[in-house]
């Protein structure tokens, strides 16, 4: 029902003599006064235009390498070059996924050199198992409002 709709019925009200004058005032000023309160509220945005939703989605996207190998890179980046304009918060979030799926390239570069010296192995399977939790950690602090810069991510975007 709306407040018109309310404060008509409160004048039924009034005029039938089931409220006073002072009651139909006071009831009215409630209804003004909760109506001015809601109007100031912000307006919830849709899933799609949050800005959180988005940070959330370009960290989380970097898990489709499990399912497709250059997805997992070529994905985040993506949705990054396509929401950075309309906002600082998911350009920041962009930049930082970029900056560990490139770090982690060269990590993973690094490491399968070094498995020819044994070391690079134990490197590749912790290189693996960051390559899951980072994303998740950073998307789950991205839906919170959080921008989080990866432990290890070479700065090539500021």
């Amino acid at each position: 029902m709306s407040v018109t709709d309310e404060i008509a019925k409160l004048n039924e009200l009034k005029e039938s003599g089931a409220i006073t004058e002072e009651e139909f005032d006071t009831a009215k000023a409630e209804l003004l006064q909760k109506m001015s309160v809601e109007s100031q509220q912000p307006e919830k945005k849709d899933f799609l235009e949050d800005e959180n939703t988005w940070g959330m989605f370009i960290h989380l996207s970097q898990l489709t390498a499990f399912v497709s190998a250059g997805l997992g890179y070529i994905l985040p980046v993506v949705l990054w070059q396509i929401k950075k304009e309309k906002s600082a918060v998911i350009d920041a979030h962009g930049k930082n996924a970029t900056n560990w799926i490139i770090s982690a390239f060269i990590y993973g570069a690094i490491s399968g050199i070094l498995c020819f010296v044994i070391i690079g192995f134990l490197m590749a399977a912790v290189l693996g198992v960051l390559c899951i939790v980072f994303p998740i950690i950073a998307g789950i602090k991205a839906n919170n409002g959080i921008v989080w810069a990866y432990p290890m991510a070479i700065k090539f975007f500021k």
